[in-house]
């Protein structure tokens, strides 16, 4: 698939799309069910993500955190879960914690909302992250967030093909994914 598309609807606003070869559904769970999220948004070259909860229904609470493999720097983010609609939409608060790692991402809690759409088997994922102001938006793009994203997601494009030939399951050894 093509490369996420980035583009700037506001001074607040990072908007991301990136479209999949995969049934919405399978993408929705990717993003809401920890062993399957930590296998392509954890699995960064160099990092482990210790800690991934997620709670994904309304008021529920996720709690996501990297490490890298040195064990000199880790970073996270926590959030709420405003919205959720299986299959179609998440809407989550999102408060970035530098931890060790010394990259900035302003201050202030973010708004993060991510739809699920299909066409033809293709799932195209859209992300809008609404920031508190222009200043936390250009300090979390300089930090190489949208850069970062697209790694996750050439991981998640893997994830997705293994599911797909039936070759990929989560951390029970003996339950299959797909």
């Amino acid at each position: 698939m093509e490369e996420a598309k980035v583009s700037l609807p506001s001074d607040t606003e990072v908007l991301v799309t990136r479209s999949f070869k995969a049934p919405r559904a399978l993408l929705y769970r990717a993003y809401t069910e920890p062993p399957l999220f930590r296998r392509w948004c954890g699995a960064t070259p160099g990092w482990s993500m210790p800690v991934c909860e997620i709670d994904a229904r309304v008021g529920g609470r996720y709690r996501w955190r990297w490490r890298n493999d040195e064990g000199t720097s880790e970073f996270g983010f926590t959030g709420v879960f405003r919205e959720v609609e299986q299959d179609e939409r998440l809407v989550y608060t999102e408060s970035y914690d530098a931890g060790t790692l010394g990259i900035g991402m302003g201050d202030g809690e973010s708004v993060v909302n991510v739809t699920f759409s299909e066409s033809g088997g293709i799932t195209t994922v859209t992300t809008l992250l609404q920031y508190v102001s222009e200043e936390t938006r250009d300090e979390a793009l300089a930090s190489g967030m949208t850069d970062g994203m697209e790694q996750n997601f050439k991981l998640l494009d893997g994830l997705l093909d293994a599911v797909g030939t039936g070759g990929a399951r989560d951390d029970d050894p003996g339950h299959d994914i797909d």
